[in-house]
């Protein structure tokens, strides 16, 4: 892989939208939710006197313990949090100074401290995903350190390995859910009827979603075939050496999380999915100029450089070309006389656990695989494009160091990856399962599995909440409260909320 200079920087400037994004909609929902008079007062969770810099790390480590030094009570204190979150985010969006190791240090440690009191308003998929991928941009963002009178060079050799996290992150997500989606025994997922019902049944559709519902069945059934795929065995190719594979792999993810968001309102989370798929890309893909190979003179630099193009667009025809036929069998795909694509699972599902077992280690084992390459080559870099003695040092110790890191966050996440598949923890190596759950209060790995289950099947059940102002119920009556986002009135088309997250209102 090139150089990841423009990469990183585009992953960081991301990460602060997110950031901006999820600080932002949780301020204007603390006093309602977490307040004193709230559902789920945050002050219920605190316990006295756990205000100790001990404390601070112990049990469920969050900055709230602090804010009785501060004379703020809990409430007060998310506010603090909030605000400051969105200053530093903010700062770190306009400022390409700002998004540096400090600042995402800072950002990451606000949520921790919010999502340790949010209880069952801050325990969704995409707030721990959130966690994950803010403590891996602590590790890929740079010190931009002031040393000797003279600012290093925020580029280094190392960079490769810290976005490597980023892509690592990116495909457990995407595999555990395609996988748990099978081993959920889903009836709507094995028959491939899921999308016939998740357009309307979704918590907050949009307008467009509507029009998604009236496509014809058998291409609804067809995109979960799609599914599958982008899922799946598409994910494997974020570790291949072949530029073209991973930016095939890209886009495919991409154009996956465009058709969430054009569908469905789903906050920051598939611009944070966006985020993650960024780290398949390298600096050649944000500028015009192509990936140049010298070789002897002129002609055959051009000679080779014209026979790798070949090769990348060969092997990326015949790597599409057998997940392709592979996918005709195992979803049994037929054109029909009428031009309408039949689909029907080939596989059972004691079959399906039986390959996931088996393939399990193997994922694992090509992940190891593509991230000692990633040291290797930052290795070399090291030694070999570095100039001047302090300089080269200092970049073989600092690709030691992130090796080492990226070494112990691929372990540890392990664990989390491998609930998808309880058998496969069996030949895990027992320090993995020690410092995974040495972490856990930290929540810098989790194990994910998005749409599980197809809910609404049937239709969504409604629940209807009442109130009257007064006592006189003969003069006021019983009135609905009508939750702000929730779709209900078949008048009116579903809103766009979207980055908004809306805890409670849906």
């Amino acid at each position: 892989m090139g150089s990841v200079y423009r990469t990183r920087d585009c992953f960081l400037w991301f990460m602060s939208v997110v950031y901006l994004f999820a600080f932002s909609s949780l301020y204007i929902q603390i006093p309602g939710l977490f307040g004193e008079n709230g559902l789920l007062p945050a002050k219920l969770v605190m316990k006295d006197g756990d205000n100790s810099w001990q404390d601070l790390v112990e049990g469920q480590p969050t900055l709230l313990k602090l804010m009785p030094r501060l004379g703020l009570d809990t409430q007060t204190g998310m506010d603090l949090l909030c605000l400051a979150g969105m200053v530093v985010s903010f700062f770190c969006v306009v400022s390409r100074t700002a998004r540096d190791f400090v600042s995402f240090t800072l950002l990451w440690m606000f949520y921790l401290s919010l999502y340790q009191v949010g209880q069952t308003f801050l325990s969704f998929q995409w707030d721990i995903l959130l966690l994950e991928a803010g403590f891996l941009t602590i590790i890929i963002a740079p010190f931009n350190l002031q040393l000797l009178g003279r600012r290093w060079p925020v580029g280094y050799p190392h960079d490769g390995i810290t976005i490597w996290l980023a892509r690592w992150l990116l495909f457990r997500l995407m595999f555990a859910s395609g996988v748990v989606k099978l081993t959920s025994h889903c009836p709507t997922w094995w028959g491939l009827s899921a999308l016939t019902v998740h357009f309307e049944s979704q918590c907050i559709p949009t307008p467009i979603a509507w029009y998604w519902h009236q496509l014809p069945e058998w291409f609804l059934k067809l995109g979960c075939v799609l599914t599958y795929v982008v899922e799946i065995p598409l994910p494997l190719l974020f570790f291949s050496p072949f530029r073209s594979l991973r930016i095939f792999a890209f886009w495919s993810q991409v154009l996956l999380q465009i058709s969430i968001i054009l569908t469905g309102n789903y906050n920051f989370f598939n611009l944070l999915t966006i985020t993650l798929c960024v780290a398949l890309l390298d600096d050649s893909f944000f500028t015009s100029s192509q990936i140049k190979y010298k070789v002897g003179n002129k002609n055959q630099s051009k000679i080779w450089s014209n026979l790798l193009k070949i090769a990348n667009i060969g092997i990326l025809f015949a790597v599409l070309g057998y997940i392709g036929y592979q996918t005709c069998i195992l979803f049994n795909l037929k054109l029909n006389n009428d031009y309408t694509v039949s689909s029907k699972i080939a596989f059972t599902e004691n079959q399906f656990a039986r390959w996931l077992k088996m393939v399990m280690p193997y994922t694992i084992n090509l992940g190891a695989a593509s991230l000692g390459l990633e040291v290797s080559l930052s290795l070399i870099r090291s030694i070999l494009q570095e100039k001047g003695l302090l300089r080269k040092s200092m970049c073989i110790a600092g690709t030691v160091f992130f090796a080492l890191v990226a070494a112990f966050m691929f372990t540890i996440s392990w664990v989390p990856f491998t609930s998808i598949n309880k058998p496969s923890q069996e030949w895990l190596p027992k320090a993995a399962f020690t410092y995974n759950h040495l972490t856990r209060p930290f929540h810098i790995t989790s194990s994910y599995g998005l749409f599980r289950r197809m809910t609404g099947v049937g239709g969504r059940p409604e629940l209807i909440i009442e109130g009257h102002a007064s006592n006189d119920l003969a003069t006021d009556g019983w009135q609905a409260y009508d939750f702000l986002y929730k779709p209900g009135n078949v008048s009116e088309a579903p809103p766009v909320v979207a980055p908004h997250q809306p805890r409670l209102d849906w």
